[in-house]
Protein backbone atom coordinates (compact mmCIF):
# COMPACT_ATOMS: atom_id res chain seq x y z
CA UNK A 1 0.00 0.00 0.00
CA UNK A 2 1.42 3.38 -1.03
CA UNK A 3 -1.00 6.31 -0.85
CA UNK A 4 1.00 8.99 0.93
CA UNK A 5 -0.19 11.92 -1.14
CA UNK A 6 -0.51 15.39 0.40
CA UNK A 7 -3.71 17.37 0.08
CA UNK A 8 -4.00 17.49 -3.71
CA UNK A 9 -6.33 18.08 -6.59
CA UNK A 10 -8.47 15.02 -7.27
CA UNK A 11 -10.39 14.63 -10.51
CA UNK A 12 -12.48 12.22 -12.55
CA UNK A 13 -13.95 12.11 -16.03
CA UNK A 14 -16.82 14.25 -14.70
CA UNK A 15 -14.51 17.15 -13.83
CA UNK A 16 -12.40 17.08 -17.01
CA UNK A 17 -15.38 16.97 -19.36
CA UNK A 18 -15.97 20.77 -19.17
CA UNK A 19 -12.26 21.39 -19.82
CA UNK A 20 -12.29 19.59 -23.15
CA UNK A 21 -15.56 21.27 -24.11
CA UNK A 22 -14.16 24.71 -23.30
CA UNK A 23 -11.04 23.97 -25.32
CA UNK A 24 -13.10 23.01 -28.34
CA UNK A 25 -15.04 26.26 -27.95
CA UNK A 26 -11.69 28.15 -27.92
CA UNK A 27 -12.26 29.61 -24.47
CA UNK A 28 -9.33 30.98 -22.49
CA UNK A 29 -10.66 29.72 -19.15
CA UNK A 30 -13.06 27.13 -17.80
CA UNK A 31 -14.80 26.22 -14.55
CA UNK A 32 -14.18 22.84 -12.95
CA UNK A 33 -13.98 21.23 -9.52
CA UNK A 34 -10.63 20.36 -7.93
CA UNK A 35 -12.24 18.15 -5.28
CA UNK A 36 -14.81 15.87 -6.95
CA UNK A 37 -17.62 18.40 -6.94
CA UNK A 38 -17.32 20.01 -3.51
CA UNK A 39 -16.10 23.35 -4.86
CA UNK A 40 -15.35 25.07 -8.16
CA UNK A 41 -12.40 27.06 -9.51
CA UNK A 42 -11.57 28.86 -12.72
CA UNK A 43 -8.63 27.35 -14.60
CA UNK A 44 -6.54 28.71 -17.47
CA UNK A 45 -6.65 26.80 -20.75
CA UNK A 46 -3.20 26.82 -22.35
CA UNK A 47 -2.08 25.31 -25.68
CA UNK A 48 -0.43 22.34 -23.96
CA UNK A 49 -2.77 21.89 -21.00
CA UNK A 50 -4.64 23.38 -18.05
CA UNK A 51 -3.25 25.44 -15.18
CA UNK A 52 -5.01 25.53 -11.80
CA UNK A 53 -4.98 28.61 -9.50
CA UNK A 54 -2.42 26.96 -7.23
CA UNK A 55 -0.02 26.40 -10.10
CA UNK A 56 -0.78 22.71 -10.68
CA UNK A 57 -0.62 21.83 -14.35
CA UNK A 58 -2.44 19.13 -16.31
CA UNK A 59 -1.58 18.29 -19.91
CA UNK A 60 -4.24 17.57 -22.52
CA UNK A 61 -2.85 14.05 -22.77
CA UNK A 62 -3.44 13.58 -19.04
CA UNK A 63 -6.95 14.98 -19.39
CA UNK A 64 -7.65 12.44 -22.14
CA UNK A 65 -6.39 9.65 -19.88
CA UNK A 66 -8.74 10.75 -17.07
CA UNK A 67 -11.68 10.98 -19.48
CA UNK A 68 -11.04 7.41 -20.64
CA UNK A 69 -11.47 5.93 -17.13
CA UNK A 70 -15.07 6.33 -15.96
CA UNK A 71 -14.63 4.21 -12.82
CA UNK A 72 -11.41 5.77 -11.51
CA UNK A 73 -10.45 8.99 -9.74
CA UNK A 74 -7.04 10.60 -10.27
CA UNK A 75 -4.82 12.60 -7.93
CA UNK A 76 -2.85 15.51 -9.41
CA UNK A 77 0.28 16.39 -7.45
CA UNK A 78 1.99 19.33 -9.18
CA UNK A 79 2.38 17.79 -12.66
CA UNK A 80 2.22 14.12 -11.65
CA UNK A 81 -1.04 12.25 -12.19
CA UNK A 82 -1.81 9.06 -10.27
CA UNK A 83 -4.82 6.80 -9.95
CA UNK A 84 -6.54 6.82 -6.56
CA UNK A 85 -6.19 3.09 -5.99
CA UNK A 86 -4.15 0.57 -4.02
CA UNK A 87 -3.66 -3.11 -3.39
CA UNK A 88 -3.82 -4.55 0.11
CA UNK A 89 -1.81 -7.69 0.84
CA UNK A 90 -4.13 -8.45 3.72
CA UNK A 91 -6.95 -9.21 3.00
CA UNK A 92 -5.67 -9.64 -0.60
CA UNK A 93 -7.95 -7.10 -2.25
CA UNK A 94 -7.72 -4.26 -4.75
CA UNK A 95 -9.24 -0.91 -3.77
CA UNK A 96 -10.05 2.12 -5.92
CA UNK A 97 -11.95 5.37 -5.56
CA UNK A 98 -14.82 5.46 -8.05
CA UNK A 99 -16.50 8.73 -9.09
CA UNK A 100 -20.23 9.35 -9.19
CA UNK A 101 -22.23 12.49 -9.91
CA UNK A 102 -22.00 13.21 -6.17
CA UNK A 103 -19.72 11.74 -3.54
CA UNK A 104 -17.43 8.94 -4.77
CA UNK A 105 -17.68 5.33 -3.68
CA UNK A 106 -14.93 2.80 -3.14
CA UNK A 107 -14.58 -0.35 -5.21
CA UNK A 108 -13.31 -3.34 -3.24
CA UNK A 109 -12.42 -6.31 -5.43
CA UNK A 110 -14.70 -4.79 -8.06
CA UNK A 111 -17.72 -4.39 -5.74
CA UNK A 112 -19.02 -0.83 -5.10
CA UNK A 113 -19.55 -0.21 -1.40
CA UNK A 114 -22.60 2.03 -1.91
CA UNK A 115 -25.75 2.07 -3.98
CA UNK A 116 -24.99 4.12 -7.10
CA UNK A 117 -27.90 3.45 -9.46
CA UNK A 118 -30.21 6.45 -9.33
CA UNK A 119 -28.58 7.63 -6.10
CA UNK A 120 -25.17 8.84 -4.99
CA UNK A 121 -23.30 7.44 -1.96
CA UNK A 122 -24.06 10.42 0.27
CA UNK A 123 -27.80 10.19 -0.43
CA UNK A 124 -27.57 6.44 0.09
CA UNK A 125 -25.97 7.01 3.49
CA UNK A 126 -28.60 9.54 4.59
CA UNK A 127 -31.41 7.12 3.70
CA UNK A 128 -29.83 4.41 5.81
CA UNK A 129 -29.45 6.77 8.75
CA UNK A 130 -33.06 7.97 8.45
CA UNK A 131 -34.15 4.34 8.63
CA UNK A 132 -32.90 4.36 12.25
CA UNK A 133 -35.16 7.20 13.25
CA UNK A 134 -33.70 9.86 15.51
CA UNK A 135 -30.04 9.51 16.44
CA UNK A 136 -29.04 10.04 20.05
CA UNK A 137 -26.28 9.17 22.49
CA UNK A 138 -23.51 6.91 21.26
CA UNK A 139 -23.69 5.32 17.81
CA UNK A 140 -21.75 2.32 16.53
CA UNK A 141 -20.83 2.19 12.83
CA UNK A 142 -19.55 -1.33 12.21
CA UNK A 143 -17.77 -0.66 8.89
CA UNK A 144 -16.14 2.73 8.31
CA UNK A 145 -15.39 2.57 4.59
CA UNK A 146 -15.06 6.14 3.32
CA UNK A 147 -16.61 7.40 6.55
CA UNK A 148 -19.88 8.78 5.18
CA UNK A 149 -22.00 7.04 7.82
CA UNK A 150 -19.80 8.15 10.70
CA UNK A 151 -19.65 11.73 9.38
CA UNK A 152 -23.42 12.04 8.98
CA UNK A 153 -24.16 10.42 12.34
CA UNK A 154 -21.60 12.60 14.15
CA UNK A 155 -23.55 15.73 13.18
CA UNK A 156 -26.37 14.56 15.46
CA UNK A 157 -25.11 11.91 17.88
CA UNK A 158 -23.04 12.52 20.99
CA UNK A 159 -20.29 10.17 19.82
CA UNK A 160 -19.72 7.78 16.92
CA UNK A 161 -17.47 4.74 17.21
CA UNK A 162 -16.55 3.41 13.77
CA UNK A 163 -14.63 0.23 12.92
CA UNK A 164 -12.50 -0.41 9.82
CA UNK A 165 -10.71 -3.61 8.93
CA UNK A 166 -8.20 -2.39 6.36
CA UNK A 167 -5.97 0.72 6.64
CA UNK A 168 -5.97 0.81 2.82
CA UNK A 169 -9.60 1.90 2.89
CA UNK A 170 -8.73 4.71 5.30
CA UNK A 171 -5.85 5.74 3.03
CA UNK A 172 -8.34 6.17 0.20
CA UNK A 173 -10.62 8.07 2.55
CA UNK A 174 -7.76 10.48 3.28
CA UNK A 175 -7.53 11.16 -0.46
CA UNK A 176 -11.28 11.68 -0.74
CA UNK A 177 -12.38 15.31 -0.17
CA UNK A 178 -15.83 14.09 0.89
CA UNK A 179 -14.26 12.15 3.79
CA UNK A 180 -12.35 15.00 5.47
CA UNK A 181 -14.62 15.22 8.50
CA UNK A 182 -13.83 11.59 9.37
CA UNK A 183 -10.36 12.73 10.42
CA UNK A 184 -11.31 16.07 11.96
CA UNK A 185 -14.59 15.54 13.86
CA UNK A 186 -13.87 15.42 17.57
CA UNK A 187 -16.79 13.08 18.32
CA UNK A 188 -15.69 10.32 15.92
CA UNK A 189 -13.58 7.52 17.41
CA UNK A 190 -11.90 5.21 14.89
CA UNK A 191 -10.99 1.60 15.63
CA UNK A 192 -8.76 -0.40 13.26
CA UNK A 193 -9.99 -3.97 13.54
CA UNK A 194 -12.07 -6.65 11.92
CA UNK A 195 -15.56 -5.85 13.20
CA UNK A 196 -16.09 -9.54 13.95
CA UNK A 197 -13.20 -9.37 16.43
CA UNK A 198 -13.61 -5.73 17.47
CA UNK A 199 -17.27 -5.65 18.53
CA UNK A 200 -16.80 -8.38 21.21
CA UNK A 201 -14.27 -6.09 22.94
CA UNK A 202 -16.86 -3.32 23.39
CA UNK A 203 -18.81 -2.86 26.62
CA UNK A 204 -22.31 -4.22 27.13
CA UNK A 205 -25.21 -1.86 26.32
CA UNK A 206 -22.76 0.85 25.23
CA UNK A 207 -24.73 2.17 22.23
CA UNK A 208 -28.12 3.73 21.58
CA UNK A 209 -28.00 3.09 17.83
CA UNK A 210 -26.05 0.69 15.59
CA UNK A 211 -25.61 1.00 11.84
CA UNK A 212 -24.47 -2.28 10.31
CA UNK A 213 -23.70 -1.75 6.61
CA UNK A 214 -21.20 -4.52 5.80
CA UNK A 215 -19.58 -5.40 2.48
CA UNK A 216 -21.29 -8.08 0.42
CA UNK A 217 -21.65 -11.57 1.84
CA UNK A 218 -18.96 -12.75 -0.61
CA UNK A 219 -16.43 -10.38 0.98
CA UNK A 220 -17.47 -10.56 4.64
CA UNK A 221 -19.76 -13.51 5.30
CA UNK A 222 -18.89 -13.59 9.00
CA UNK A 223 -20.59 -10.20 9.44
CA UNK A 224 -23.90 -11.86 8.49
CA UNK A 225 -23.57 -14.64 11.06
CA UNK A 226 -25.76 -15.28 14.08
CA UNK A 227 -22.70 -15.12 16.34
CA UNK A 228 -21.89 -11.60 15.16
CA UNK A 229 -25.51 -10.45 15.45
CA UNK A 230 -25.54 -11.64 19.06
CA UNK A 231 -22.55 -9.41 19.77
CA UNK A 232 -24.30 -6.43 18.16
CA UNK A 233 -27.33 -6.87 20.41
CA UNK A 234 -25.07 -7.33 23.44
CA UNK A 235 -23.58 -3.84 22.96
CA UNK A 236 -26.96 -2.26 22.05
CA UNK A 237 -29.02 -0.83 24.87
CA UNK A 238 -32.35 -2.59 25.44
CA UNK A 239 -35.17 -1.10 23.41
CA UNK A 240 -32.84 0.85 21.11
CA UNK A 241 -32.41 0.40 17.37
CA UNK A 242 -30.10 -1.37 14.94
CA UNK A 243 -30.23 -0.92 11.16
CA UNK A 244 -28.75 -3.68 9.00
CA UNK A 245 -28.35 -2.94 5.29
CA UNK A 246 -28.91 -5.97 3.06
CA UNK A 247 -27.65 -5.38 -0.46
CA UNK A 248 -29.75 -8.16 -1.98
CA UNK A 249 -33.02 -6.96 -0.45
CA UNK A 250 -34.59 -5.41 -3.55
CA UNK A 251 -37.18 -3.04 -2.12
CA UNK A 252 -38.34 -1.71 -5.50
CA UNK A 253 -39.81 -4.98 -6.70
CA UNK A 254 -40.58 -6.38 -3.29
CA UNK A 255 -38.26 -9.31 -3.93
CA UNK A 256 -36.05 -10.83 -1.27
CA UNK A 257 -33.07 -13.03 -2.03
CA UNK A 258 -32.63 -16.20 -0.02
CA UNK A 259 -29.43 -14.79 1.51
CA UNK A 260 -31.14 -11.59 2.67
CA UNK A 261 -34.09 -13.53 4.07
CA UNK A 262 -31.79 -15.87 6.00
CA UNK A 263 -29.81 -12.91 7.37
CA UNK A 264 -33.01 -11.22 8.53
CA UNK A 265 -34.10 -14.45 10.24
CA UNK A 266 -30.74 -14.79 12.01
CA UNK A 267 -30.98 -11.15 13.09
CA UNK A 268 -34.46 -11.71 14.52
CA UNK A 269 -33.29 -14.83 16.32
CA UNK A 270 -30.39 -12.96 17.91
CA UNK A 271 -32.55 -10.04 19.05
CA UNK A 272 -35.52 -12.08 20.26
CA UNK A 273 -37.89 -9.84 18.22
CA UNK A 274 -39.00 -9.54 14.61
CA UNK A 275 -36.90 -7.60 12.12
CA UNK A 276 -38.81 -4.73 10.52
CA UNK A 277 -38.10 -4.05 6.88
CA UNK A 278 -36.99 -0.47 6.09
CA UNK A 279 -37.74 0.07 2.41
CA UNK A 280 -36.02 3.45 2.02
CA UNK A 281 -32.79 2.24 3.59
CA UNK A 282 -32.73 -1.14 1.86
CA UNK A 283 -32.49 -3.18 5.03
CA UNK A 284 -34.03 -4.17 8.37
Amino acid sequence: MSLDYPSSIILSHIQVGPLSAARQARHATAITSPDLGLSQVEVALEPEGVRFPGGQWLSWEQIAAIAAHETTCFVLEETTLRKAQAYSDEPDRFYSLMPTTGAPTVLIAGFPMHRIRGIDPRQDTLKKIRALGSLRGRVLDTTTGLGYTAIAAAKIATQVVTIELDPTTLALARLNPWSRALFHSLNIQQIISDAFDGVPTLDDTAFCRIIHDPPTFQLAGELYSGAFYEQLFRVLRPGRRLFHYLATWRARRGAVSRGAWCAACRLSGSSGSSAVRRHSGGGV
